[in-house]
């Protein structure tokens, strides 16, 4: 195993051991987590939708990755967040991007696919993809992005049960339990909710959409559990600092779709002036550069491996 520091950038400066399950040294599990959620700073996690975003995330030196529901609907089907994707569209890109890192991965499975047995199926699945923390909601099927109009909910009852299959279930992962009753019912339904789905078994609480400053310091002097963070840049809830957050006593932030809409614009800017030079020219500074792209995907490795392999001779070999 190679287990890369904390802030390290691991895609830079680890071996990487090739192995016929993917492309990763390792499949970084719910302990890795634990432990980083043991440290005193919080933990900034950026989004990702698809695995060279998370290899990027990972090079910079983020020491998780969050697997975002909206993103993967977004960039991978060209779809809103509104609940049209099923377990298994959305479990092929978690994979991939597991297997492209060695950094622990959470990852959205939204309302879990249905009630409390259907949860139980869909947190093995997540479990032996190799995720580290599995995040549920809520909201009625189909659900919305949270920082949508026109949200429903389910019964805390109902819930409760569907964090219970989810725990029963699980080996090592963790389970991040969101409640979007805050918009339906208001702070202190959102509160009780929290405090209730902790007391079930979830290990992270995830309050969804604030939208003042005055609800995002309160909710962690009143939830007993670790709290999670939403930065959805531009939507309902106020931009507040990692710094500021950190002060108020959440342990995890999420920046689920920040790369994606940054790189998104990239994109729109690039084709616009692709189409009025008529050339690639002026865009050539702009762009990653083709030795980087290569060391991103790691071909070097996959060239040496190649050339280890070419020259193997099972006489030779042979004892």
């Amino acid at each position: 195993m190679c287990t890369p520091k904390r802030g390290a950038k691991s895609s830079r400066s680890a071996v990487l051991h090739l192995s016929p399950k993917g492309y990763s040294c390792f499949n970084m599990t719910a302990k890795e987590l634990r432990n980083l959620l043991s440290q005193p700073e919080i933990l900034v996690v950026p989004g990702a939708a698809d695995a060279l975003t998370a290899r990027i995330v990972e090079d910079v030196g983020f020491s998780a990755i969050y697997a975002s529901g909206a993103g993967i609907a977004n960039l991978q089907f060209a779809l809103p967040d509104i609940g049209l994707l099923t377990m298994t569209e959305m479990i092929d890109p978690i994979r991939r991007i597991v297997e492209a890192v060695n950094i622990p991965v959470i990852a959205d499975a939204d309302t879990g696919y249905g009630n409390a047995i259907n949860v139980t199926r869909t947190t093995r699945v997540f479990e032996d993809a190799g995720v580290a923390a599995m995040q549920l909601e809520d909201q009625v099927t189909p659900k919305k992005c949270g920082h949508f109009n026109g949200k429903e909910v389910i019964t805390a009852e109902e819930m409760v049960q569907k964090i219970h299959g989810a725990v029963r279930a699980r080996k090592e992962m963790l389970i991040i339990a969101r409640t979007d009753s805050l918009a339906t019912h208001g702070i202190e339904e959102a509160i009780q909710r929290a405090n209730l789905y902790a007391h079930a078994g979830a290990d992270i609480i995830f309050v969804e959409a604030p939208t003042q400053k005055e609800q995002i310091a309160e909710l962690p002097k009143r939830i007993k559990a670790p709290l999670l963070f939403n930065m959805t840049e531009g939507a309902k809830t106020p931009n507040i600092s990692h710094d500021e957050l950190h002060e108020m006593g959440y342990r995890i932030v999420i920046h689920p779709n920040l790369a994606m809409r940054v790189a998104a614009r990239a994109m729109q800017s690039a084709l616009a002036v692709l189409q009025k030079a008529r050339s690639s020219e002026l865009l050539i500074p702009s762009m990653l550069e083709w030795n980087e792209r290569q060391r991103l995907v790691r071909l070097p490795e996959w060239e040496a491996l190649d050339n280890e392999l070419s020259r193997f001779d099972l006489k030779a070999d042979s004892r």
